[in-house]
């Protein structure tokens, strides 16, 4: 797989009333493409501000990020991001959240009929065509979620960011939608980087999953290669000496590692 998101020396920092407040250092990492990476760590360690760089909603103060060759200098169709929240309108269906999405990436090239078999092809992959015509109150937390989702599908992002995409939603809903993330990443073959605080999620979507440092001036402390076989399942993964090996690493460096430092 080829080098496909860079980021190189990449610091970032924010001038506040107490100072200048150092929220990364020094990060190197390179996304392949076809690659599924989370970025996991403490509260505060600039997992989201990553995300946010390579997103274009943040300059890095140094160093340089790329994309596909090219430096990031804002946000682009080619990199979407699915929220915490799903910030759908209330006022359209999913349909029409979908659409709209799709009408700002295409709409100058292709016609209403091509829009439209995009917007239900989107919303296909998300098992969600029976609730076409809904709006956002009329449907629940977890379907909300897909809908963001789907319409971040939809507009073929070369990579999909993903900033704890599941974190507000009940145990068993989440899990169907982590499911649901591996059918999909099998599917489509998309770049994805997700922002996770879920030690299984890591695991179970990943092929590498990298562990920050405690911030303030956080770093990739270690990457881990996650080397499941895909299509993975949940079930059968249960009683997996592998996946609960890298599931140790990964506790092991959040909970063992930074205490031997802090110490």
């Amino acid at each position: 797989m080829e080098r496909f998101v860079e980021l190189e020396n990449v610091q970032k920092h924010f001038d506040t009333k107490k100072g200048r407040f150092v929220a990364l250092q020094d990060i190197n990492l390179t996304i392949r493409q076809g690659e599924v990476v989370s970025l996991i760590g403490h509260s505060g360690c600039g997992k989201s501000t990553v995300l946010n760089i390579i997103a274009g909603l943040l300059e890095p103060s140094d160093g340089i990020a790329l994309c596909n060759g090219r430096e990031i200098d804002g946000p682009g169709p080619e990199r979407a991001v699915v929220f915490q929240n799903h910030s759908l309108l209330p006022w359209l269906s999913c349909y029409g959240n979908i659409l709209l999405a799709v009408e700002r990436v295409f709409g100058a090239k292709e016609g209403k009929a091509q829009l439209a078999a995009r917007t239900d092809a989107a919303l296909a992959l998300v098992g969600l065509s029976h609730a076409r015509d809904k709006h956002p109150h009329e449907i629940s937390g977890g379907m909300k979620q897909r809908v963001g989702i789907a319409r971040a599908l939809a507009m073929e992002p070369k990579v999909l960011l993903m900033d704890e995409p599941f974190g507000a939603l009940d145990a068993l809903t989440r899990a169907n939608l982590q499911d649901e993330m591996v059918k999909i990443v099998d599917a489509t073959g998309s770049t994805v980087v997700m922002v996770t605080h879920d030690v299984d999620e890591a695991v179970l979507l990943s092929d590498r999953i990298v562990m920050m440092t405690n911030g303030p001036a956080a770093t990739v402390g270690e990457i881990l290669e996650v080397q499941l076989p895909r299509p993975r399942n949940r079930l059968a993964l249960a009683g997996d000496a592998d996946y609960h090996r890298y599931r140790g690493a990964v506790l092991d460096f959040l909970y063992q590692k930074h205490r031997k430092e802090a110490a």
